[in-house]
């Protein structure tokens, strides 16, 4: 669950076709392909562990704060390691772990379903020869349920942070998914809503970058964003016609 403060992202209206051949697409997950979560949502996943803990909300709502970068960068290495993190951080009975790594990985499996059109812009890609890959801050229990998910195989890899030891923008991230998709980078589009200053870093490594707007709306929360001057494109489901546009020419 990230806990990052909410940033703005608009990015309506400025869809550029790509100038070169596509032969693949990086995708970002949360706000891209699914959701961000909102405040809302963070709201009542707090109480769920709080509730799982027999702990209070306000310190469930510290831990999670205090703990984003170990779920995130590879020192907590799985949904066990991360429950019991958690359980010592916020003072909980060693009996409850078990609980608490049930509520993380049920509710990692309901972040990660996609609306249909995602699905389709996603198949129509794939159609057009185009190599999907995902690249994701993401903590173990999102990693964990990843293979279960109707997304995972329309990807041909999947790069997680907590796998890499690296959070975006860390250039090691873009030149993992690189060398699993066997292309350059000149020949592939990063495509993501601008948490954890992805854009800029998937630059700096070589890729083409186009921003969405934030999955989930202005209320989504998100980490690490900064301002983007580059190209847009509405939404994920744009994407094959921005990209195939330069083809049909």
């Amino acid at each position: 669950m990230s806990t990052a403060p909410r940033t703005r992202n608009d990015c309506v209206g400025h869809v550029h076709a790509v100038e070169h051949e596509c032969e693949a697409v990086i995708f970002d997950l949360f706000g891209t392909l699914v959701a961000a979560p909102s405040a809302a949502d963070r709201e009542l996943a707090v109480g769920e562990f709080a509730a799982a803990m027999e702990v209070s909300s306000d310190t469930v709502d510290s831990a999670l704060n205090d703990s984003w970068r170990p779920r995130h960068d590879g020192r907590l290495r799985s949904a066990a390691e991360v429950a019991a993190h958690l359980v010592v951080r916020c003072g909980a009975a060693r009996a409850r772990t078990n609980d608490v790594e049930t509520t993380l990985l049920r509710l990692a499996s309901a972040r990660l379903g996609a609306d249909r059109s995602v699905y389709r812009a996603l198949d129509m890609l794939r159609r057009s020869g185009v190599r999907l890959a995902l690249l994701s801050d993401a903590s173990p229990e999102i990693a964990e349920c990843w293979r279960t998910t109707p997304l995972a195989p329309y990807f041909h890899t999947v790069v997680f942070s907590c796998w890499e030891g690296a959070i975006k923008p860390a250039p090691r991230l873009f030149a993992r998914a690189l060398e699993q998709l066997d292309v350059p980078a000149h020949g592939t589009v990063y495509c993501g809503d601008g948490g954890g200053d992805e854009l800029m870093g998937a630059q700096r490594a070589g890729l083409r970058a186009l921003r969405v707007a934030r999955r989930g709306g202005q209320d989504g929360l998100a980490f690490g964003e900064t301002p983007w001057h580059g190209d847009c494109v509405p939404s994920v489901e744009a994407l094959p016609a921005v990209l195939t546009s330069r083809r049909d020419r």
